[in-house]
């Protein structure tokens, strides 16, 4: 039975590693006291959101994704679900090699299977149409640098708009899913890293380190990669009913791709009723920018589920999200690197554990925002807190956010609110 907990804060919660005892009781003396502070503050700040209302219901809607989705067609969310029509005579359709950057604008039907042999990325300018109940697979033969990923460069689109009937499915070579008979798979959520992911990058704000910064897992010769800018309203297309499967191919030694990747894509774009299964990396990561995204599933990943770094500004609404014990955190929420200095909004969501799973959730570096009505399935929420390593004064992080009401949580059911910082000796350099 899912239970309710007052979300407060106990100086237990508080987690020190300290070792090497005999070092400088006064300094450690002082930061223990300023860290106890820094609890009361947070837990003051946290008892007042709860008090408004510590009722939670999370999801909204989760029958808008049955049927359609991976998830749903193996019966794990609850039942086994028909999968999708199609027009399209079972094994008729013809595989097309894609081998090169698209730099015309360009069409893919339902008649076609479509094989990424490489990166491929729709050029500035660009518009990529995909039809309903259009499949597009990663060559699973592919590695590294040469991992099939499908990558919307800044000023192109995508405009994959599928349908509950006939959504649109990118998945791997290894995938015997073929049109006309979309329930064939035999891959299942542990099957991952079979191809790379989806990237889309656009022209909308994000607080990097840098100017132009890179996207993740594409090398810096490639300009492609590059996103962010000034145009909050940046148009790069639709996603809707669009299935994203067994991807987070490894690029390079310990980098694995996302399943979507979104680098600073701006509010004119329309995203909803996405999944994202079984990949290797993150399920969605966003990288700034300010696109709304409603209606997602998650469904067991290899790190987080869902990601937000570089003052994502956005809303992600109607959530649905499945850990398992190869999964990291349900929710994993950064803030600016930056100058911007700007906030999200997830509400309406529920984190759930397959199997004996952890649903917990990190809040760290700066996190600004609010959190909504979102349940946590027996899973606690991490809070990090930081000092000036001269001064062991309090600097901005995710738990003195809490205390200045600049991260909210409202409506939030979790076992339990845990407030952690480095050991002692990390933080002066011992």
């Amino acid at each position: 039975m899912r239970k309710l907990f007052t979300l407060a804060f106990a100086l237990t919660n508080l987690i020190f590693i300290v070792s090497c005892s005999d070092n400088d009781p006064e300094k450690k003396k002082s930061y223990e006291e300023i860290a106890d502070e820094s609890v009361i503050s947070a837990q003051t700040a946290v008892d007042a959101a709860a008090a408004v209302d510590a009722t939670a219901t999370g999801v909204t809607d989760a029958s808008v994704f049955d049927g359609w989705t991976a998830a749903a067609i193996h019966g794990q969310l609850g039942g086994a679900n028909t999968a999708p029509t199609s027009a399209i005579a079972p094994n008729s359709a013809i595989e097309v090699d894609v081998t090169s950057n698209i730099s015309v604008n360009t069409t893919w039907d339902a008649d076609s299977v479509y094989i990424l042999k490489t990166r491929v990325t729709v050029l500035d300018g660009i518009t990529l149409t995909i039809e309903p109940g259009t499949i597009i697979k990663g060559d699973a033969s592919k590695s590294g640098a040469d991992a099939a990923v499908l990558m919307i460069a800044k000023g192109g689109k995508i405009m994959a708009e599928g349908s509950l009937a006939s959504p649109i499915i990118f998945t791997s070579t290894e995938d015997d899913i073929q049109p006309g008979n979309l329930s064939g798979s035999t891959l299942v959520n542990t099957d991952n890293a079979k191809w790379g992911g989806l990237v889309i990058l656009g022209k909308a704000p994000v607080s990097a380190k840098t100017d132009n910064p890179q996207i993740e897992g594409v090398d810096a010769q490639d300009t492609n990669g590059q996103y962010g800018g000034s145009d909050a309203a940046d148009d790069s297309g639709v996603l809707k009913y669009v299935s994203i499967r067994h991807g987070g191919a490894e690029l390079a030694d310990g980098n694995e791709i996302n399943g979507l990747s979104l680098g600073g894509v701006g509010s004119g774009t329309s995203i909803s009723y996405i999944e994202v299964y079984g990949n290797k990396d993150d399920g969605i990561e966003f990288f700034g920018g300010t696109v709304d995204v409603t209606n997602a599933l998650v469904y067991t990943v290899g790190d987080d589920a869902l990601d937000v770094d570089q003052s994502y500004a956005g809303t992600i609404d109607n959530f649905l999200v499945y850990v398992d014990n190869a999964s990291d955190e349900g929710l994993e929420i950064d803030g600016r690197e930056g100058t911007l200095d700007d906030s999200f909004v997830i509400k309406n969501g529920s984190i759930m554990s397959v199997g004996s799973a952890s649903t917990t959730a990190d809040f760290k570096a700066k996190a600004k925002g609010e959190v909504n009505n979102v349940v946590f399935e027996d899973g606690a929420i991490k809070l990090s807190a930081s000092f000036d390593t001269e001064t062991y004064i309090e600097t901005e992080d995710a738990a003195s956010n809490v205390a200045s009401g600049s991260l909210k949580f409202t409506k939030v059911s979790a076992t339990e609110f845990a407030v952690y910082t480095k050991s002692f000796d990390d933080l002066i350099g011992l």
